[in-house]
């Protein structure tokens, strides 16, 4: 059985960066997209940035484009890099991997735990 462990997360003020890693181990694991959703407090949860299985096309949500990168530097993890935070992106954050890269969230066959990130003034 494939499980996505998640690392990073914590406490950020505003405008600094934070770095998440995702990594997916056991099981089969082939021609997976990888990447994060994330659900703020009383908000629906809602995609952030997918990668395809060879990394070589990425998908961003709006409200991250042009400040966050996500990197798979292996076909098992992914990192993304978020800068410039803000308020808004405080959200537990959430590791995914489905066969290809969509919006929605039953689209995503595995899920990681949640890793919390909190950007404070």
């Amino acid at each position: 059985q494939v499980r996505l462990v998640e690392s990073g997360g914590g406490l950020v003020q505003v405008g600094g960066s934070l770095r998440l890693s995702c990594a997916a181990e056991g099981g089969a694991f082939n021609s997976y997209a990888m990447g994060w959703f994330r659900q703020a407090p009383g908000r629906e949860r809602v995609l952030v940035a997918v990668t395809s299985w060879s990394g070589d096309s990425t998908h961003y949500a709006d409200s991250v484009r042009g400040r966050s990168l996500l990197s798979r530097d292996t076909p098992r993890t992914v990192h993304l890099q978020m800068n410039s935070l803000k308020p808004e992106d405080t959200a537990v954050y959430y590791c995914v991997a489905g066969p290809a890269i969509r919006d929605g969230m039953e689209y995503y066959d595995y899920w990681g735990q949640g890793s919390a990130v909190t950007v404070s003034s």
